[in-house]
This record gives structure tokens, sequence and C-alpha cells, in this order.
């Protein structure tokens, strides 16, 4: 167990901004998968950059890591052309 209270503090603070991280990610990740089931191309286009936003933002706020946003936001676009 902690001794401190600042400890305790950023104990809790870390449990909460988990939970927070755990959602946006998680969501972020079924978007991908669901996207990726698409076989609709102008379904697919029209969520592309809607994917691509949320992907940036996660990157942003070190959700995720930028490359790994960079390598799914790739991947998305190449799924997109195959479906031609």
């Amino acid at each position: 167990m902690a001794n401190h209270k600042s400890s305790v503090k950023r104990i809790r603070q870390t449990k909460t901004k988990t939970l927070h991280n755990k959602y946006y990610a998680k969501t972020m990740r079924n978007a991908v998968r669901k996207f990726r089931s698409t076989t609709d191309k102008e379904e697919c286009v029209k969520q592309l950059p809607v994917i691509q936003k949320m992907l940036d933002k996660l990157a942003k706020r070190n959700i995720i890591h930028k490359n790994k946003a960079a390598n799914i936001k790739s991947s998305l676009a190449l799924h997109v052309n195959k479906l031609g």
C-alpha cells in the first residue's frame, strides 16, 4: 500500500485515466474491425475519413502510438483500394 497521500491520489488518477484510455482504444479497434469486414466500397469511402480522424486524435493524445495510427490508416486505405 502507498505511504504518501500524493501516491494514493496518483494511483486513483492512474486508474481513472487507464479506464478512459481503454474505452477509446477499444472503440477504435471495434470501428477498424467493422470497417475491415465491410465489402461495400461506397460505405468504406464514407467511413475512411471518420476512422482516420479518430486515429489521429488518439495518437495526438498518446492513447496509441503515432506510428501505429499511421500503419492502421495505411492498411485501411489499401483495403478501400482493393475493393474496386
